[in-house]
């Protein structure tokens, strides 16, 4: 995209933004108590988010020291934006029934107007906290008719939505490797939404995942965003650095007469970048054997769990969603995907949903952990 077509693309969203801080400053600063120059400062702020924000979404584009700073700042404002926006809405709310009622004690439009501020403040911090660290262990059992004796307790560590990028880099990544490896699970499976950025800027910050190691192997599947940041390249660069990309098809793990099927497909939008890439779960599953005693595919949405199950996969591990990554978002995923987080029922499928191991834009997680999910296989 040319940079003319990026500045019109981004023009509305902008002009939304900047209307949406105005409506904080005047809904707020005239409500807060205390002397003129606490008003200005909050101004300045408003006027200051209402510019980052937008830059810090153009901050790739910069090729200076600047880029990485800008967005961290930029998310910064995002993160404590979103919060103050949606308090803001809800004081309004709560002011009006306040009004309808008939009850007006003394400082209510004070009180609360200070009230929005600290809580925006504190989600923020918290926010903050709960995204940086790494992400805790989330066991999960998932029940298989008939599973044999060879495959009780095979495990499967998943990653997932880590989007090295701007924000998170090779400190982060180590971090979540080591305890990873540390679970020494059976094999490892990578749902998608690696990175944000080309190879050229993140290949030395990606390098960790060259270190997950498992009996049976560590496997990668296409996000969208490797889609946006560009797929083959990326491809290229995780097989050389030792895992498995899974485009479309399937290995087998083997234990003495027992066989275990793990599949991948692509993203359930890669058709629309790269045709050839179309997500296919049923090729997935081509030619695996017929008796095998599971089969567990890896797709990044929960959206491929319709054709997941219809080709014949025992089990679905997903990501995509973030669980929401910070609340009031998470009520919006199921207007795009079925399934939010953890493990649901899918006809005869299993599918389990991460919340994710890192997160996208702003540097907060609220109401939805990161997570690094250990699988485990049990006869059910």
């Amino acid at each position: 995209m040319s940079s003319k077509l990026l500045r019109r693309s981004l023009l509305l969203p902008a002009m939304i933004v900047a209307a949406l801080h105005v409506y904080i400053g005047v809904r707020l600063l005239p409500a807060l108590p205390g002397p003129l120059v606490f008003h200005t400062l909050g101004a300045l702020w408003l006027v200051a988010s209402s510019l980052l924000i937008p830059s810090a979404l153009m901050a790739r584009r910069l090729s200076t020291g600047w880029a990485d700073r800008l967005s961290w700042i930029g998310m910064l404002a995002m993160g404590f934006f979103s919060s103050l926006l949606i308090l803001t809405l809800a004081r309004d709310i709560f002011l009006l029934v306040a009004a309808l009622t008939g009850w007006q004690p003394a400082g209510l439009g004070a009180d609360s107007a200070v009230t929005v501020v600290l809580l925006a403040l504190a989600v923020s911090a918290i926010g903050f906290f709960n995204a940086r660290r790494t992400a805790r262990v989330v066991r999960v059992e998932v029940p298989i008719a008939g599973l044999p004796d060879a495959f009780q307790g095979f495990t499967i560590a998943q990653i997932s939505d880590i989007h090295v990028g701007p924000t998170i880099k090779r400190p982060y990544l180590d971090r979540i490797v080591d305890r990873v490896n540390a679970l020494k699970p059976d094999a490892i499976a990578v749902t998608g939404d690696l990175v944000d950025g080309s190879v050229r800027e993140l290949s030395a910050h990606t390098a960790p995942f060259g270190r997950l190691a498992a009996r049976h192997g560590a496997y990668v599947v296409t996000g969208n965003h490797e889609y946006y940041s560009g797929a083959e390249p990326w491809i290229a660069e995780l097989r050389r650095l030792g895992l498995t990309v899974l485009m479309n098809e399937h290995v087998v793990v083997t234990r003495g007469q027992a066989s275990l099927v793990l599949g991948g497909v692509t993203d359930f939008t890669a058709g629309g970048f790269i045709e050839s890439h179309r997500s296919d779960p049923a090729r997935a599953l081509a030619g695996a054997p017929a008796n095998a005693s599971a089969r567990v595919l890896f797709a990044h949405q929960p959206r491929s769990a319709p054709a997941a199950a219809a080709a014949g996969f025992d089990l679905q591990l997903s990501g995509h969603t973030h669980g929401g990554q910070f609340w009031p978002w998470n009520l919006f995923v199921p207007m795009q995907q079925p399934y939010v987080h953890g493990l649901k029922r899918h006809e005869r499928m299993w599918i389990y949903v991460s919340r994710g191991t890192g997160y996208w834009g702003p540097p907060k997680r609220f109401g939805a952990p990161s997570e690094i999910t250990l699988v485990r296989l049990v006869r059910g």
